[in-house]
């Protein structure tokens, strides 16, 4: 009899966990009755035929924050829970938390600096109205390009000033010039030079970081030559406000940096909060470099890209 008990209660609990049937449909099948059904996964359960783990996903986001922090040295981190590693599913995820971020950030007289991209598109898409005076939203870097690529860069102004009820103070110009003489040219105008210089005072930054795979972004957007573009992929791991960095954070060519108009990446270490939000594996070495140059004191990320960048030894099979 309880050799029949035990097999019985074993079949309705792959039943109820596994196969997800009801109570009462797991009666019918058996021609049992349904509180007979609720004492044989009792039984199972006290003889230790079912053993039920529950998985907090939130509870290692503490752990991957504090070991990030102490890692890159950094003075918070935010790592959001994502249900897959699905790239566009990330984006959807850190964008949603980063834009609560800076609802709850943002304060009477900040100045934010913001770049361009998809990433920071969504970033911008989702932020809710915030009643502050006296903030102020400048663009960190050029955001025209002849290319037919969007970059978003105009309408993720336009939606954080609308956010906090001010006017975006646009940088009309390519992010990248042909030729240095022109890019310093331009920079003397003092239209220019007064929104440049709003972006050197701006509290906060947010940005993201390029990568330098065949299909970033800045090369689709017809910056650079290929023997640039060669360059860049052979010397750099990514790019902050499209100032290309190395693996160790320092830029990689001083040529293409000097005709690249915007905020110095160096002036971003200056920040009260300079706030990188990026996520998804291919963007670890981004990420790592940046972090390893001190150009984000914040971090907004993924669990996934969290414990990639905390098992991350700076070689291509990490």
């Amino acid at each position: 009899m309880d050799k029949e008990k035990h097999q019985l209660s074993v079949e309705v609990a792959r039943l109820y966990y596994q196969m997800e049937y009801s109570q009462q449909d797991i009666a019918n099948q058996l021609n049992i009755s349904r509180p007979t059904v609720s004492r044989l996964l009792k039984y199972a359960k006290d003889k230790g035929y079912i053993q039920i783990k529950i998985v907090d996903p939130f509870s290692d986001m503490t752990s991957l924050s504090r070991l990030l922090k102490e890692k890159y040295d950094l003075l918070d981190v935010q790592v959001v829970f994502a249900p897959t590693m699905d790239y566009p599913v990330l984006t959807e995820y850190i964008s949603k938390a980063t834009a609560e971020y800076l609802e709850k950030t943002v304060t009477n007289g900040d100045i934010i600096g913001v770049s361009w991209g998809t990433t920071m598109h969504e970033v911008a898409r989702k932020m809710k109205p915030k009643e502050v005076k006296g903030v102020e939203v400048v663009q960190l870097k050029g955001g025209i390009s002849h290319s037919s690529v969007n970059t978003y860069a105009t309408e993720t102004l336009n939606l954080f000033a609308d956010a906090f009820q001010t006017v975006g103070r646009q940088l009309p110009l390519p992010v990248i010039f042909d030729h240095p003489e022109v890019k310093k040219m331009v920079e003397e105008d003092r239209h220019i030079k007064r929104i440049i210089e709003l972006g050197r005072q701006a509290t906060i930054a947010v940005f993201t970081v390029g990568t330098v795979r065949d299909e970033a972004l800045l090369f689709r957007l017809g910056y650079f030559d290929k023997e640039e573009e060669n360059l860049l992929k052979k010397k750099a791991v990514g790019d902050i406000c499209s100032r290309f960095f190395d693996s160790n954070g320092n830029i990689c060519s001083e040529t293409i940096d000097n005709r690249t108009i915007g905020i110095d990446l160096n002036e971003l270490k200056m920040k009260e909060k300079s706030i990188l939000v990026a996520g998804g594996m291919r963007k670890i070495r981004a990420i790592d470099g940046a972090l390893n140059g001190k150009y984000a004191n914040i971090l907004i990320t993924d669990q996934y890209t969290a414990q990639a960048l905390l098992d991350f030894d700076g070689t291509l099979n990490s």
